[in-house]
């Protein structure tokens, strides 16, 4: 562990700190490269986009740009540690929307003393962007400032750790329902967690079918049920009329586990509660709510998912947000809406179905993959994932209405 973390912290440092930098896309050789650059020749596209804003598409990087937005208050599993300790994460992103989706991407870190302050600095720079990433904001101030923002904002505006996250759960949870032969409207789910990812996972899967009444949510304070008088707006949404209130209880007869909590909050003798063929989803990271090993020890009829690379079917956000965004931008869609989250859902689920490709094979380390139990959710690396997801969403957006210009000709053909 020590030998990794000096790596870690010498892949940011050297030989250039920061994994993120900018390049020019135009000549800047010569005197006239420059007077077409800025003056004088900058001020033909400045009167243009004075007359008609979208003509920013058309003459500057807006279209190709997402800005990755954070506070710092939520960075990954380490907590509220400031805007700009949450700088290497939010550059991660920028680097892989760059290797991904080829979606240049620039990095934001700010500092407020309310939500308010924060959402006003954002909406005043959002025309900047073609979309808003944001990224490590803790809940329950996400909701509101997503909802504020998109909003204000005439770009689309995205919470990662919420949407991405769901459709990823999404995706992976209904080829796992189809392995294990159950419906999604029949089965039971409990999920462990009630923050951001818990609350849109759940709301994604009842967009594909799970029914409200048959998801079982807990807190640290247990399950959560119509008789608590403690509960946020967002966790109201999901308080059942039960008597059950502990763990053990919400996992009797329950079919599916989906945990993005905290790490060994699942004992493995509590598996044994669960119905024939369980699913479990264990996406804390970097330690899961129960390791692999200890839930395939007490049951060997299950499926198996986590954050993690290396274990298989991991729970990845980068499945599903730069092809998100490309397609979105590609039709200067002004929302990440509903229907473009489903068929980024169905996309990315279909992939996991195919013959995987060899270069597939041997990025992951692996000589076989096959749909199944062990592989319900593509690869990362997975060159099909931006044609297929951007199209899909893309095509999603302008039938929805969100697209403001139609699909370009053999668009991700």
């Amino acid at each position: 562990m020590t030998d990794f973390r000096q790596k870690a912290l010498d892949y940011h440092a050297l030989p250039k700190p920061g994994k993120i930098s900018i390049e020019l896309s135009k000549p800047a050789e010569t005197a006239n490269d420059l007077s077409l650059a800025y003056s004088p020749g900058v001020a033909e596209p400045v009167r243009e986009i004075a007359a008609n804003p979208d003509e920013a598409y058309k003459y500057t990087n807006k279209g190709n740009l997402v800005a990755v937005i954070s506070n710092g208050t939520a960075i990954l599993g380490l907590g509220n540690l400031g805007a700009i300790a949450s700088k290497p994460v939010m550059e991660g992103k920028a680097l892989l929307f760059k290797r991904f989706a080829g979606l240049d991407a620039i990095d934001i870190e700010v500092k407020h003393r309310a939500t308010e302050e924060f959402i006003n600095t954002v909406a005043s720079i959002a025309d900047t962007f073609g979309g808003i990433n944001l990224e490590d904001i803790k809940a329950p101030e996400c909701f509101e400032i997503e909802q504020a923002l998109v909003e204000r904002c005439n770009v689309p505006v995205f919470h990662d750790d919420q949407h991405g996250t769901a459709i990823v759960t999404a995706a992976a949870m209904l080829n796992a329902l189809e392995v294990q032969n159950k419906k999604i409207e029949e089965v039971i789910i409990v999920c462990m967690g009630a923050g951001a990812a818990a609350v849109a996972c759940m709301e994604l899967l009842i967009q594909c079918g799970a029914q409200r009444e048959r998801i079982y949510m807990l807190d640290r304070k247990g399950v959560i049920h119509t008789r608590r008088e403690d509960l946020t707006e967002h966790k109201k949404l999901f308080a059942n009329n039960t008597d059950r209130r502990t763990l053990e209880d919400a996992l009797s007869c329950a079919d599916v586990f989906v945990g993005v909590s905290g790490p060994d909050v699942l004992p493995p003798e509590a598996l044994k509660l669960m119905n024939p063929n369980p699913i479990v989803f264990a996406c804390s990271n970097p330690d899961p709510e129960i390791k692999p090993e200890l839930a395939y020890a007490v049951r060997d009829d299950l499926i198996m998912a986590t954050g993690r690379s290396d274990y298989p079917n991991q729970v990845n956000n980068v499945l599903c947000f730069p092809f998100i965004f490309r397609g979105a931008l590609d039709v200067r869609a002004t929302e990440i809406n509903d229907a473009m989250k489903v068929a980024a859902v169905n996309a990315i689920r279909e992939i996991a179905k195919l013959e995987v490709p060899e270069s597939v094979l041997n990025a992951s380390g692996v000589e076989q993959l096959s749909f199944g139990r062990n592989y319900i959710i593509p690869k990362p690396m997975d060159p099909r994932l931006l044609q297929s997801v951007a199209r899909a969403v893309a095509v999603a957006a302008v039938e929805s209405g969100a697209a403001q210009v139609d699909l370009p000709d053999n668009y991700m053909l």
